[in-house]
């Protein structure tokens, strides 16, 4: 560091920044940012202490790399990660936007003789940190132009968002960056959004064509095709209302009631959803005229006087509860495997596609013996086989190193 004081070089610097920190109490405040400095110093752990230099910004951190420009890519990955699994069930839930450029610094010592950092390269990634939503990373053009020619995976990690500009009437071109799963998600949405707001432009176009050729008709047509264009739609209308009042006053038939032929067939065709409606159907149906000694009629009563509505809800309960009992059989045993996966990687779970993860970190998969492969085209492949049991948890952990 000594050699490099009060020079200017070029490194990249990430710059993060705690959602509402300022509007939160004293305590939430502490809570927020005890929990920040854990998730960042997880982050950095890969990275030499002589390799960075961090400035505490009081609700967030500037943290400037003087080693590979990758290894802020990496800690931004690493943090977002963080703040998706255990920020968001914090209390308060902690929330931050980060930024991140490449460009110059200057190298000095502060009031206390400690290293600190200034210039255009910390202001511009707090710049695009600015542009950025709650838990969004995006990066400067300066900063894709150099991390995306590294390698292919890189340069597919980001999406051109266009130009934004700064309140100093700045315009800086910024990319967003994160798993290839989530920028192709992105990509499809943003692609949909293109063609709805084409569809729309088309149809509006098509409305005013129609509306002036309208409008042109009934300029040069004559006085009686001028009163036919107003009197049809008029006397339409007219109809229309004299329809709905003759409609409203006519006499609606009675709704002849659904009458329970046979209690056991209504029980079998009804679902496990429906079975209410059928048990209240069939007791409605049921009254102290129509017992008798024969059992069930044709007419669709009960008899029996021994029996009675109350034995005819057993046997629809009986069967509802049989019903249940086996959907939950078939849907209810499963074990949880929790992902956690850095900087990324392609999961597969007994050789089909999965997702990436993150944003991936949870797999719901049957009992049994599972292999998973996490897969990332810079490291070799992960592989790791699994003996899941019913409601067990199993946690996988794994960071690809060099």
């Amino acid at each position: 560091m000594d050699e490099r004081d009060h020079r200017t070089i070029i490194c990249s610097v990430l710059f993060l920044d705690i959602v509402e920190y300022s509007e939160k109490a004293v305590s939430g405040q502490i809570s927020l940012k005890d929990g920040f400095n854990a998730f960042l110093s997880t982050a950095l752990s890969g990275v030499p202490v002589n390799d960075r230099i961090i400035l505490d910004t009081g609700d967030g951190a500037a943290i400037s790399f003087l080693g590979d420009i990758e290894d802020a890519l990496k800690v931004g990955l690493s943090m977002r990660h963080s703040l998706r699994t255990d920020g968001v069930s914090m209390d308060p839930p902690l929330q931050v936007r980060m930024g991140i450029n490449l460009g110059p610094v200057r190298l000095v010592k502060d009031i206390n003789k400690q290293p600190n950092i200034v210039g255009d390269g910390i202001n511009v990634a707090q710049r695009v940190m600015s542009f950025a939503a709650t838990g969004q990373l995006l990066v400067s053009r300066s900063y894709y132009d150099a991390v995306s020619r590294i390698s292919q995976e890189y340069a597919g990690m980001f999406l051109d968002l266009g130009s934004r500009t700064d309140k100093h009437v700045r315009e800086h071109a910024v990319y967003a960056i994160g798993s290839p799963g989530e920028l192709t998600l992105l990509k499809q949405n943003l692609a949909v959004k293109g063609k709805f707001a084409q569809t729309i432009k088309v149809l509006v176009q098509a409305v005013n064509r129609w509306s002036q050729a309208i409008r042109d008709t009934f300029n040069n047509a004559s006085i009686k095709r001028r009163a036919l264009f107003i009197g049809v739609p008029l006397l339409a209308v007219v109809l229309l209302v004299f329809v709905l009042t003759m409609m409203q006053r006519s006499q609606v038939a009675p709704v002849t009631p659904v009458v329970v032929h046979n209690l056991a067939d209504a029980v079998q065709a009804a679902s496990v959803d429906g079975a209410l409606t059928v048990r209240e159907s069939a007791v409605s149906n049921i009254g102290p005229s129509n017992i008798g000694p024969s059992g069930i009629g044709q007419s669709g009563t009960v008899q029996g006087a021994s029996s009675g509505k109350a034995d005819a809800v057993k046997k629809i309960e009986k069967h509802s509860i049989a019903k249940v009992s086996t959907l939950d059989a078939k849907t209810g045993a499963v074990a949880v495997v929790n992902l956690v996966v850095l900087p990324w990687g392609t999961v597969y779970l007994n050789g089909k596609l999965q997702g990436v993860s993150p944003p991936l970190v949870e797999l719901k998969v049957a009992p049994g013996k599972h292999v998973i492969e996490i897969r990332n085209a810079n490291f070799p492949v992960f592989k790791q086989t699994i003996q899941a049991k019913v409601g067990e948890k199993i946690k996988i952990n794994h960071r690809f190193a060099k």
